[in-house]
């Protein structure tokens, strides 16, 4: 690792990057990783790698970014304040996935949680199909953990995924291509109690168990969840742990939301510490948590 990318004073709090695509809806997208890296007391910062206009109904439009805007963002950061994990979610194509796969390397990143961001909770495209194979060929090999669902996990293996035996065949394989832990998350499997992720260390499987909660505040659970783990390990825990963690941060933030917007609202990252009460947030006493996660 290079000393660029641990350049943090002693009393300095773990830092944290997110290298993601703007939601200008506040809900998911670097606005989502920013709120969690906060939660978790992580400073963070950001790379824009794409600029959306969407709402909790739809995206309505959005524009990447020049790669060499993403470089230059990227090396001004971890240059001076450093990262001590990185998430990487909406890459937009193969020229910014190649570019960040280059500045990854050139910084000596290890800590690398790769959201491999395709489609948008509406269902629009967030990713050109030509970028898929870069996602392969150039990001995953570099990965600490991959957090696919189970559509983009079907994409990145050409399989379909009908059975947790489906499942446990698609981190296998993408352990294969490089990634050294991999959570296939289990959130799309339909009319079960619980809400499972499959995690995968290239040796065992572990499942992440929480309660389905029924609600449309889902918007953003996929940035929210990789940036809780990049925070967890950028906080020096254990790739397990953090997941761990993660999965219950996600469960609660998702119990926790209130409506906003009329279609797909975001989830309440800052439940710990603030409560709704009528249209308005008030300060409160910290949430209660409630244990859902299982090993």
């Amino acid at each position: 690792m290079n000393d660029d990318f641990d350049n943090r004073q002693p009393d300095a709090p773990a830092r944290a990057m997110t290298i993601a695509g703007s939601d200008s809806g506040g809900g998911a997208g670097i606005q989502a990783d920013l709120k969690t890296f906060a939660a978790y007391g992580v400073y963070g910062s950001s790379v824009i790698t794409a600029v959306t206009a969407q709402n909790t109904l739809e995206v309505r439009d959005w524009l990447a970014m020049p790669e060499a805007l993403v470089a230059s963002q990227i090396d001004a950061v971890l240059s001076d304040i450093g990262a001590d994990a990185v998430k990487t979610g909406m890459l937009a194509n193969a020229t910014i996935i190649c570019t960040v796969a280059e500045q990854m390397r050139a910084h000596g990143v290890t800590n690398l949680v790769v959201d491999p961001v395709m489609v948008a909770k509406g269902g629009h495209s967030l990713l050109e199909a030509a970028a898929v194979a870069a996602i392969i060929r150039d990001l995953i090999p570099l990965a600490l953990i991959v957090t696919p669902n189970l559509p983009e996990a079907e994409v990145l293996t050409a399989r379909k995924i009908a059975s947790w035996d489906d499942a446990k065949a698609a981190a296998i394989q993408i352990h294969e291509m490089g990634a050294a832990n991999v959570v296939v998350k289990g959130g799309h499997f339909e009319g079960t109690p619980a809400a499972t992720d499959l995690f995968y260390d290239g040796h065992n499987f572990r499942e992440f168990n929480s309660i389905r909660v029924d609600t449309t505040s889902t918007h953003g659970t996929g940035c929210t969840f990789a940036s809780a783990i990049a925070a967890g390990l950028a906080k020096g825990m254990a790739a397990p742990d953090a997941v761990a963690l993660a999965k219950s941060y996600v469960t609660l933030a998702i119990q926790h939301a209130f409506p906003i917007g009329s279609g797909h609202g975001p989830v309440h990252h800052f439940y710990r510490y603030y409560q709704p009460q009528g249209p308005k947030y008030r300060a409160g006493a910290p949430l209660t948590p409630k244990p859902v996660v299982g090993g």
